[in-house]
């Protein structure tokens, strides 16, 4: 079963747009059709975007929440070389749950490292929608 790592951004999109691209993928996990991840460091990036920008969606985002395991983030050696500091906080959330796949909507950042699961330790790092494009779906 493919293990979804959902970035920062993602869970934002989800929260204020819960008829886009990224909250397709939280409801086909809630169906059971892959599993679906995030870290704390992510979540708090999340909620306090929503909270300045969007403050009557933090709600909502807490129940997106539930919809997802959360998990803490721990310092590793693993980095990904070239990625900013930022974001390796990301990437070795994503290391350590075994994901699958990390999808993100920062092309800025995780652009270079796109569909290369050889540079990336095996991860497939993707936009919500070339996430979604690999799969038959209605």
């Amino acid at each position: 079963m493919k293990r979804i790592f959902l970035d920062a951004n993602v869970l934002f999109t989800v929260a204020h747009n819960p008829r886009g691209k990224a909250a397709f993928i939280v409801e086909i996990g809630r169906d059971g059709l892959w599993k679906l991840y995030s870290s704390a460091y992510a979540v708090a990036e999340a909620r306090r975007n929503l909270e300045i920008k969007f403050p009557e969606q933090v709600t909502d985002f807490e129940i997106l929440l539930g919809e997802m395991q959360i998990i803490k983030h721990q310092e590793s050696d693993a980095r990904l070389p070239g990625l900013g500091n930022k974001d390796q906080p990301i990437f070795q959330a994503a290391l350590a749950c075994s994901a699958t796949h990390l999808v993100t909507g920062d092309k800025k950042d995780f652009g270079k490292f796109m569909n290369k699961p050889g540079e990336t330790s095996g991860i497939i790092i993707q936009t919500p929608a070339d996430f979604l494009r690999q799969f038959d779906l209605p």
